[in-house]
């Protein structure tokens, strides 16, 4: 199933997110670059016009224009990716490579990881994961507060937004797996509840992983994945009546188990953590792993996918879109914001 991110051509798109952004600077007179640092038309951009025959920013040909009534119709799923870093964040506090500069001259962003899932039947909105960052993403976006929330895994990165449920939420459930862990003497739900105790608001629902659960008028099925040393938890996530289906890797390793695989298959949008380009893991102690037949790894180390590990799963899956997050700095500039890496903001309706 096709979202209104749909254009004419399948390689290339100009995203409404985008769009949207580019409006707002536009408003606020701020400046932009194209990725060959021509000055960008932003009336242009936002008209849908395009220069030269060609998209102004990323060279595409235009989008299809929309009406606001086209994308409502049959909508029952809208995510927005609120944050698509990884621990640090692009650009990274006191850092002065190459990729975090770009960024910064083009104010473009990766803040930690966080998506924000609205069902549009229900007008009720789902949250996976706690970002850091969660008031500035609130902010900056504009979506609804959620009435529920999952949290895929105990690492800060993940987790420690959940702090910014005092004197905001009257109530917040807060879904977690149940399975205990090796590695703390506790599940991901027991961590939350002992962590955060002190929030009232939170009601922290020990999850049975591999077991849909109704969350928001999604079924929501979380699915382990691979993260030493802790477990940590994939999910899809699926509209009832209208059939669409979000997937998310989670963070791990391309060694998902075939049980977890069976449920995130065949999403209509897939979100794949890609820490770095494989060409990268000479760079990591550990190396690379789970080379494919062409020899490119597709784990980073051990705990996270390479940007070919990533692709080469969300083709395992069958998956129609693919949106790679969780991504570091490190990714060379020429690299850094080329697709399919997500950036902040992104927005798409199944």
């Amino acid at each position: 199933m096709m979202g209104h991110y749909t254009i004419r051509a399948a390689t290339q798109r100009c995203p409404d997110w985008l769009l949207r952004v580019l409006l707002r600077d536009s408003r606020a007179g701020a400046g932009r670059t194209d990725a060959s640092g021509r000055p960008i038309d932003l009336e242009s951009v936002g008209s849908g016009v395009a220069v030269d025959g060609e998209h102004p920013l990323c060279g595409g040909p235009k989008r299809e224009p929309m009406s606001d009534g086209s994308r409502a119709e049959n909508a029952a799923m809208r995510v927005t990716l609120l944050g698509t870093g990884d621990t640090t964040g692009t650009p990274t506090v006191g850092c002065d490579c190459e990729t975090c500069g770009l960024a910064r001259d083009r104010d473009l962003e990766r803040t930690r990881f966080s998506v924000h899932v609205e069902n549009e039947r229900t007008d009720e909105s789902l949250l996976i994961d706690c970002s850091p960052d969660f008031r500035y993403q609130f902010l900056r976006d504009d979506v609804s507060l959620p009435d529920a929330a999952v949290i895929t895994h105990i690492h800060f990165d993940h987790l420690d937004g959940l702090g910014n449920a005092f004197r905001i939420f009257d109530s917040l459930d807060v879904y977690a797996a149940n399975e205990t862990d090796p590695a703390t003497g506790e599940s991901v739900a027991e961590t939350v509840s002992s962590k955060y105790d002190y929030l009232e608001a939170v009601t922290v629902r020990p999850t049975e992983p591999l077991a849909s659960t109704a969350i928001c008028g999604f079924d929501v099925t979380l699915v382990p994945v691979d993260h030493p040393p802790f477990v940590c938890y994939g999910l899809a996530i699926e509209d009832p009546f209208s059939g669409a289906k979000l997937s998310l890797s989670g963070d791990t390793s391309y060694d998902v188990p075939d049980s977890s695989r069976e449920v995130l298959a065949d999403p209509d949008l897939f979100l794949a953590d890609a820490i770095v380009p494989a060409h990268l893991c000479e760079y990591h102690p550990l190396g690379g792993r789970h080379e494919g037949d062409d020899g490119v790894p597709r784990t980073f180390g051990t705990k996270h996918m390479t940007r070919e590990g990533a692709l080469a799963l969300a083709d395992d899956l069958n998956a129609e879109r693919t949106r790679l997050v969780h991504v570091a700095h490190f990714y060379p500039a020429d690299e850094a914001f080329e697709e399919p890496l997500a950036l902040d903001g992104e927005e798409y309706v199944l």
